[in-house]
């Protein structure tokens, strides 16, 4: 299954700023990290991370620094700020509001799109 590109561009700063709210990180440990919650159904690119990770810092939500560690190269790692972990609890609410509305559609009086699809054939 493929997760349409609309639907991963509108859940990406919720991502990006939970997987950071567990944890500072850096950008192939934040690609990996979604592969891993999504069970490999979402397989982010630098592309796509990078300019928005670059965006959140604009906006004052995450802040980077580089780090060395013995033995590896240095990486740039972001972490989220007062402001980015208020902007992750207003989007939790929004998502939250949005799942609740589909939960209601599929499982009350319109059943789900699949029982729907059956009653077209």
């Amino acid at each position: 299954m493929k997760v349409a590109k609309d639907l991963v561009a509108a859940s990406a700063t919720p991502m990006v700023l939970g997987i950071l709210a567990e944890a500072d990180s850096y950008g192939y440990a934040i690609l990996k990290r979604i592969n891993e919650l999504s069970g490999g159904e979402l397989d982010w690119t630098e592309g796509l991370l990078y300019p928005l990770l670059h965006r959140l810092e604009r906006l004052g939500h995450v802040e980077s620094s580089w780090r060395s560690v013995v033995g590896e190269r240095r990486r740039k790692y972001y972490r989220v700020t007062r402001s980015g972990l208020a902007e992750l609890a207003e989007q939790r609410r929004q998502w939250d509001t949005v799942v609740d509305a589909l939960k209601e559609i599929w499982n009350g009086a319109g059943g789900s799109p699949s029982a729907a699809l059956g009653g077209l054939a």
